[in-house]
């Protein structure tokens, strides 16, 4: 396969949205929260047949970094086609392929999925009430994704092509062996780096993992519930401006550029801090009559965002980027999961 356009990489946990609109006794039921993601417990594995039988669920592509890495490909359609590739774990099974068609031969993503020969195909249940979800993954086949895939030949090719390498917090779950083979490489190469920190559970209990990745991020995404709980973890006060600044500082083991930490908080305005600077940039409202779901807002902001960062140092600038990210989120919300129309209709 082409790996010469490559120049966004991503790795993280591919996994079949299972997509329901919900009543609050569901949610009682699982005992789950809107707007929070969790990982299945023994006692939520019911709830994928129960949508199943009960609630007419849509099947979508999702993970969060596969999200991203799709809706960049979108975005660059028209510019840069065949310029993103994806790799995680999926079982031998029909989801697995149903994955793999949507993201490659619909999207354009380059996938190289590692196939798992007993484990299925991991899902995610969306549970979706008055707009807000609450996501439940179930892992399974994502959960066994080895550094040796990247030994294969074409996700050497792969990784060497590109130039930006994107990871969703998720992943930390899984293999930060795998993670540290792509940050040492982007070290070693002066390539960027770029983390999203996913949910709070993540920085909650797995702490260790995300303290190893930090120190390689030359991009750090959160939303305003990961940065706040971030911010608790450390001890890095309540100020979200001031703990973009903190975490922007934080020690970096490539010294060749700043860090860049961008946190999203829904409507109200993106935080930005970035060399000793931070930035504010509004949110266009958008009318709740159009709000049809809000799973995949922020995996498009990410999208949005690294379309224009991977085009280089002379395209890149911290507005251009945000604005972008935030044209993606807002397209993404009107429509059910992380979907989108086959032409893009943003103009830079």
């Amino acid at each position: 396969m082409a790996t010469e356009n490559i120049k966004l990489m991503g790795m993280g946990n591919p996994l079949l949205d299972i997509s329901s609109d919900v009543p609050q006794e569901i949610l009682d039921k699982y005992d789950v929260k809107l707007n929070n993601a969790i990982l299945a417990e023994d006692k939520h594995l019911p709830l994928y047949q129960e949508l199943v039988a009960s609630y007419s669920p849509q099947y979508i592509a999702g993970g969060a970094t596969q999200n991203s890495i799709r809706v960049a490909q979108w975005m660059l359609s028209g510019t840069a086609p065949k310029s993103t590739a994806f790799m995680g774990c999926v079982g031998k099974d029909e989801f697995g392929a149903q994955l793999e068609k949507c993201a490659s031969e619909e999207d354009g993503v380059l996938v190289h999925y590692m196939k798992d020969d007993e484990a299925p195909t991991g899902t995610c249940a969306v549970l979706v009430k008055d707009g807000e979800r609450s996501l439940i993954a179930n892992l399974a086949a994502a959960n066994n994704f080895k550094p040796s895939h990247l030994e294969t030949q074409l996700a050497k090719d792969i990784y060497n092509a590109a130039s930006v390498y994107y990871i969703a917090g998720f992943f930390l779950t899984v293999s930060v062996e795998s993670l540290k083979i792509i940050a040492d490489h982007a070290v070693e190469k002066n390539k960027t780096f770029c983390l999203n920190l996913s949910a709070p559970f993540i920085i909650d209990f797995f702490a260790d993992q995300v303290a190893t990745a930090m120190p390689y991020t030359d991009f750090v995404f959160a939303n305003e519930s990961e940065a706040e709980t971030y911010a608790k973890k450390h001890d890095l006060g309540s100020d979200l401006k001031e703990v973009a600044l903190k975490v922007a500082a934080m020690p970096k083991t490539n010294s060749n550029r700043p860090r860049t930490v961008v946190f999203t908080q829904g409507s109200e305005s993106t935080i930005v801090a970035c060399d000793g600077q931070v930035y504010e940039f509004a949110v266009d409202p958008l009318e709740k009559e159009k709000l049809v779901d809000t799973n995949g807002a922020g995996d498009a902001f990410v999208g949005g965002f690294l379309s224009v960062l991977i085009q280089g140092n002379e395209s890149y600038e911290i507005e251009k980027a945000v604005k972008a990210g935030h044209w993606a989120a807002r397209e993404i919300i009107q429509r059910s999961g992380c979907t989108f129309p086959k032409e893009c209709a943003y103009k830079a």
